[in-house]
């Protein structure tokens, strides 16, 4: 199967000399994720050295190659790593790219809420935002679906001071989430989602290795379709476990997801 990203015949001429400018240099950071064209080993930075790079792969599988001019793919562009200079003094980084409290006591939780649809969201969301969501005492729920979700604002009894934030899956125009949501119309409550079908998919496939998620038809089981696709095995629970682990930052994560969560943890912690 051939990629796209490298053009119609790869030995056409030097696939690795730009178009236009000079190839980028950029620093093999641990955890960046590259790929070596030659071998097609994609993998995370796990040591970097004067003349060569450690990669690590999903399967835990490492391998050593040199820092070549152009020796690696970058989300399917050529670019040469080279060895990361010192580390920054400065305070520490959470995963979501927030500065970490150092020496922060667990407190009584807020009256406000965050409600995600089911167990894989509270757990990417626990990832990323969990140091931010204890520093602000904001406590994160998981809802089975959203089929009762007017029901379950209504016993909620949100008010002043007692914001409720909801994160919907696939909330798109014309879906059945989108319905349901439209049905909310207290100001105490905010409902806002990303487009994917299930937050699967809003894990970078570059953070799992992978071109891009695969497309199941409509009709089949999503999530096991995945597995098949991917030739992983059918265990949906081990294959969730994968992707979980492969989530590192912030930066393994898609846009649509990260700015809704951001967005709900600026509503329920807002003074009003």
């Amino acid at each position: 199967m051939r990629s796209k990203d490298y053009g119609e015949d790869v030995l056409a001429g030097n696939w690795r000399l730009p178009r236009k400018g000079r190839i980028p240099e950029i620093p093999a950071d641990r955890d960046l994720v590259v790929e070596d064209p030659d071998s097609g080993f994609c993998g995370a930075v796990v040591a970097c050295g004067k003349d060569e790079v450690t990669l690590e792969d999903r399967f835990g599988k490492r391998r050593v190659f040199p820092l070549a001019v152009a020796g690696f793919l970058l989300d399917g562009r050529p670019v040469t790593l080279v060895r990361p200079g010192p580390r920054r003094t400065g305070p520490a980084i959470s995963a979501s790219g927030s500065v970490y409290v150092q020496g922060h006591r667990a407190r009584v939780a807020l009256e406000s809420r965050i409600y995600v649809e089911g167990v894989h969201d509270a757990e990417l969301v626990e990832k990323i935002w969990g140091h931010d969501l204890r520093v602000e005492d904001v406590a994160v729920e998981y809802l089975e679906g959203v089929d009762d979700l007017p029901l379950i604002v209504e016993e909620f009894e949100p008010g002043p001071g007692r914001r409720l934030g909801v994160l919907v899956d696939h909330l798109v125009p014309g879906s059945k989430e989108s319905r349901i949501a439209a049905r909310i119309t207290s100001p105490h409550v905010l409902v806002c989602g990303h487009p994917f079908i299930d937050v699967w998919q809003a894990v970078k496939p570059r953070a799992l290795g992978i071109r891009a998620w695969p497309e199941v038809p409509r009709g089949f089981d999503w999530k096991e379709g995945i597995c098949a696709r991917l030739g992983w095995p059918g265990d949906t629970g081990a294959a969730w476990r994968r992707i979980l682990g492969s989530v590192r930052s912030y930066a393994d994560l898609e846009p649509e997801l990260l700015g809704r969560v951001e967005e709900l943890i600026d509503f329920v912690t807002a003074k009003e």
